[in-house]
């Protein structure tokens, strides 16, 4: 028997759960078809199905009318807009000892763009410039504060570009702030990193180190480089200094799996977002790398009983 077949013949087969409310999206596809291959069990999960009996003296979760108790690992892919019953579901099964690819912990604070900032900032890793008001009387000397016009204005709740405007003049960055404010939405301003030529750099992120990297370069007359908002992506060669930014921001967020988005400044890389559920259609198809089945590797090193940082408890 050569190497490569001991090896497979080797490899523990797992039960592997995907809460998903999707499950024939590429990314949930994707994660399905990598295990099978290596040959785990694989099955998704709608988080917001599953109901749980939080008193009970041993944790369980029910899902359909059956028990769910099979599981060695969890893959959250939990949408911004369940983040709260999602990261629920995922310390239940945290407290049942299954392996979670993300703790919910670590998606939790990175869900959060005003902490996840604040905890990057107090480890040291560059950030732009970014102000945080509440009255509508600071918001000019908070534009100040960052640089002046022109700033990126974003909602804290906005997610894939949405909520994210460029205002090109002072007036305008007032205007829009105290729009925003009159609606009681929570915002942050940012310099706008005008050097960055409508593109950014995403990393992604597996264990403690980037195993594939995409510049996203935003259409015409557009700042955001979302691919959803018709940003075109293409491979890149990372310097070193922005390899070991994305893995320390990913620790800092306690992400195992993270897809870390990086601007590129005349200061050095900064980060704009960390996502603790990166979509896999885009990286894969720039790079042409199998991202799906190095998180499976990841999952077959690591996965074993009540092997978290927080165990359910944060």
């Amino acid at each position: 028997m050569n190497t490569k077949s001991a090896a497979t013949t080797e490899r523990r087969k797992l039960s592997i759960g995907i809460l998903s409310r999707g499950p024939s999206l590429y990314s949930t596809r994707r994660l399905v078809e990598a295990g099978r291959e290596r040959g785990h069990t694989m099955r998704v999960i709608n988080p917001l199905r599953c109901y749980m009996n939080i008193a009970a003296h041993r944790p369980e979760i029910h899902y359909r009318g059956e028990k769910l108790d099979e599981f060695d690992a969890i893959i959250p892919r939990i949408g911004a807009s369940i983040t709260f019953y999602g990261t629920a579901v995922l310390r239940q099964f945290e407290m049942m000892g299954v392996f979670p690819v993300n703790e919910s912990v670590a998606i939790t604070r990175s869900r959060d763009k005003l902490r996840s900032l604040q905890l990057l900032s107090r480890r040291g890793v560059g950030l732009p410039v970014t102000g945080f008001a509440h009255s509508p009387d600071d918001v000019r000397d908070m534009i100040g504060m960052v640089g002046g016009a022109p700033v990126v204005i974003k909602l804290l709740e906005g997610t894939q570009g949405i909520g994210v405007v460029l205002a090109e003049t002072p007036k305008a960055a007032e205007s829009v702030i105290e729009a925003f404010m009159g609606l009681k939405a929570n915002i942050l301003v940012q310099e706008f990193i005008e050097e960055a030529g409508g593109a950014d750099v995403r990393c992604f992120v597996v264990g403690d180190r980037v195993i594939a990297a995409m510049k996203r370069q935003a259409a015409d007359g557009e700042f955001r480089s979302n691919l959803h908002r018709g940003g075109q992506a293409m491979v890149i060669k990372l310097t070193p200094e922005e390899r070991a930014t994305a893995v320390r921001a990913a620790k800092v967020m306690g992400l195992n799996v993270a897809g870390v988005d990086i601007l590129r400044s005349n200061h050095g890389p900064v980060i704009i977002e960390v996502n603790s559920s990166p979509g896999l259609e885009g990286i894969e198809a720039a790079t042409g790398h199998n991202v799906a089945g190095v998180i499976m590797k990841f999952i077959e090193k690591k996965a074993r009983p009540h092997n978290t940082r927080t165990k359910g408890k944060g």
